[in-house]
């Protein structure tokens, strides 16, 4: 199968799947215990219709929307996620410069492989920071000072994480960071090879937001479960995200929340955002899809602060729901990381280019102009 071939997001789960070793493959495929969230991540949408008008003149569609003060070309962007050169040599780059391509958002991890500072200095599409609060509070400090010089646009406090969810998948797999050779896993590294020779001839892998202060990823093996369960503080409440977006002083979201009681807080703690996710079903297994979950958050807080949906989505139909029933903007992580995995900065750019292409199709098929022209009149729920 080769790039040529790849036409979504399924596609590109295939040629990723040919291209990983089968732990790495298995940890961005993966999610908690028996997976039942994952899935309906993505299926909640198969539950609504849409209902497209006719003979609307569409011969230009405008995809752009504002989030956090920022215009982006079109309604989806690359939502932070972790170690992304374990899933392509370029990582994090690759990405960068496929969402500025495309004018999209693009977010980095504070488990990611590549710099705030280098990204800053690499692109200029808007740039979201995704903060996990740790124990070592100078570490805190440092990031958020770090992200604050490099002129990143939104800090987005990760909250769904205060432990690390059952991936059962990687306990199978042994996956760690950085990967280590087990029994178990040697032979799927042996047979993918050119990973393997990617890995160690190109620059070394590092965690540059978290290598002053902690070991583990960089010099010290972990998998990610233990990272959460032993380097996060387990004690973070609302009063410190508060201080936390008080430090910040910028565009601030809270990325997890999935409550209305929660959302209602957020927005009184002053945030400018909230990203309804429930971490691709990585965490809390048997809790609600995101999307099932919009529309009642949305009418608590959608005119107060930016709503954003993460997770699940698949197809630029997935994005017109949400945007139907009040998102400002979708987002996700698998959506670009197959595409990654599977072919670099030019996979990213496919993947993106065929959303984009989608959106615009379909908005032309639904009979509207611009993404604020969408809203639950377009939908009948099954």
């Amino acid at each position: 199968m080769r790039l040529s071939n790849c036409h979504n997001f399924k596609d590109f789960r295939k040629l990723a799947k040919k291209r990983l070793p089968a732990p790495i493959f298995h940890y961005i495929d993966g999610a908690a215990d028996d997976e039942i969230t994952y899935k309906r991540n993505t299926s909640a949408y198969d539950d609504v219709d849409l209902i497209p008008n006719v003979l609307a003149g569409v011969e230009k569609v405008d995809l752009s929307t504002t989030i956090f003060g920022k215009k982006i070309d079109m309604p989806l962007f690359c939502a932070p996620t972790a170690v992304q050169r374990l899933f392509h040599h370029d990582g994090e780059r690759a990405v960068a410069k496929a969402a500025e391509k495309y004018g999209t958002m693009f977010g980095v991890s504070s488990l990611g492989t590549v710099s705030v500072e280098e990204i800053s200095e690499l692109i200029n599409t808007p740039k979201m920071f995704q903060f996990y609060f740790h124990k070592d509070r100078g570490l805190n400090d440092s990031m958020i000072e770090r992200a604050k010089e490099s002129k990143f646009d939104v800090l987005a406090l990760t909250v769904d994480t205060i432990t690390g969810g059952n991936r059962e998948r990687d306990l199978r797999t042994g996956f760690s960071i950085p990967p280590k050779l087990t029994p178990a896993s040697m032979l799927s590294f042996i047979l993918k090879p050119k990973w393997g020779i990617n890995f160690l001839t190109k620059a070394k892998f590092e965690l540059p937001h978290l290598q002053d202060y902690v070991a583990a990823g960089t010099n010290a093996t972990t998998s990610i479960g233990s990272y959460f369960s032993n380097m996060l503080d387990q004690s973070m409440n609302w009063n410190d995200a508060e201080k936390l977006c008080s430090q910040w002083g910028g565009h601030f979201a809270l990325k997890g929340i999935m409550s209305v009681e929660d959302a209602k807080r957020a927005v009184d703690i002053g945030c400018t955002g909230i990203m309804v996710s429930n971490h691709g079903g990585r965490q809390l297994d048997g809790s609600r899809a995101p999307f099932d979950q919009l529309a009642e958050i949305v009418d608590a807080v959608g005119d107060k602060i930016d709503v954003i949906c993460e997770g699940g989505i698949q197809r630029g139909t997935h994005v017109l729901k949400a945007l139907s029933i009040g998102a400002k903007a979708c987002s996700g992580g698998r959506l670009y990381l197959y595409a990654l995995a599977a072919a670099g900065q030019v996979g990213v750019e496919r993947a993106l280019g065929q959303y984009r292409s989608e959106l615009e199709r379909d908005m032309k098929l639904m009979g509207c102009t611009s993404v604020d022209q969408l809203n639950r009149s377009n939908l009948r729920f099954r």
